[in-house]
């Protein structure tokens, strides 16, 4: 018992003390600058069980342990349908990191990997959905998902590339389907690289993706096809020419001028370069 309470006591301080830097000044800083959380507010952390919703939930429990203003937190781990390898390890790790996580069970990876088409995007927006209910029904206002940094810089390249599109991943937004609900990003300015060096000081090993999709198409899934892990080397490769491309990509989406963009789309209503192109003269 002793030995369990040393440990997780020292988890816990390299948060705030050999990572400080890293991982606890920018949570905070991306809660202030972005005004995620509110005096009042009961946050659903969501926790999948990989690297970055545990560090995630590590992050509110010790926000919480010194707010200046009071706030609620629950933590919330939905299984999608994990194998049991995964499940066991993810239970082992909510043990070990003290974490108090209500488990919500369904079948959305049966369901979602019964599709011929868009598997993924089912099971993420039926995820999404079961998240959003949970919390409800926990009286929760906002749910915070694990998303950082790279997560944003990613999917902005990947708007671009693959859909024609200039979008990124926001800090908040409101639930379109869950009146009162929003979704909050607190890890929007953490790097992944140092969230990988946390787990690894302290020894701690998580899933990666436990879709069983990925798992029958390959056995590593860093080796996949995937549109997301070819915009990652893209960008380590544009990053050998320009060291500040990552930094770059995600200032983009804070400094658009949209006197110099051809159309945009606001509110659902589409505005072309003629007409913005008028008003202008």
């Amino acid at each position: 018992m002793a030995k369990e309470y040393g440990r997780i006591t020292e988890i816990e301080r390299s948060i705030i003390k050999t990572y400080r830097k890293e991982l606890w000044a920018k949570f905070v800083r991306a809660i202030d600058d972005y005004e995620l959380i509110s005096e009042g507010d009961k946050i659903c952390v969501c926790i999948s069980g990989g690297k970055d919703s545990m560090i995630l939930a590590k992050l509110f429990q010790e926000l919480h342990r010194h707010t200046k203003f009071p706030f609620e937190v629950e933590f919330l781990m939905m299984n999608p349908g994990y194998n049991k390898e995964n499940l066991d390890l993810i239970m082992y790790n909510l043990s070990v990191l003290n974490i108090p996580a209500h488990i919500v069970e369904s079948n959305i990876f049966e369901v979602a990997n019964s599709q011929e088409k868009n598997p993924c995007y089912l099971c993420a927006r039926m995820r999404r959905g079961v998240l959003y209910k949970a919390a409800k029904e926990l009286g929760c206002n906002k749910i915070a998902l694990g998303h950082h940094y790279d997560d944003v810089i990613e999917t902005t390249l990947m708007n671009m590339l693959n859909s024609g599109s200039f979008q990124t991943m926001v800090p908040k937004l409101h639930s379109l389907n869950f009146e009162g609900m929003e979704l909050i990003r607190p890890m929007y300015l953490i790097r992944e690289h140092d969230i990988i060096k946390w787990a690894n000081h302290n020894e701690l090993k998580f899933i990666q993706c436990a879709c069983k999709f990925t798992e029958e198409l390959h056995s590593n899934v860093d080796e996949m096809s995937s549109k997301r892990y070819e915009t990652k080397m893209l960008i380590q490769e544009l990053k050998k020419h320009n060291e500040l491309v990552e930094q770059n990509i995600f200032m983009a989406a804070h400094n658009v001028n949209i006197d110099m963009v051809v159309g945009y789309k606001k509110g659902g209503k589409i505005y072309e370069f003629k007409d913005v192109y008028k008003e202008r003269k």
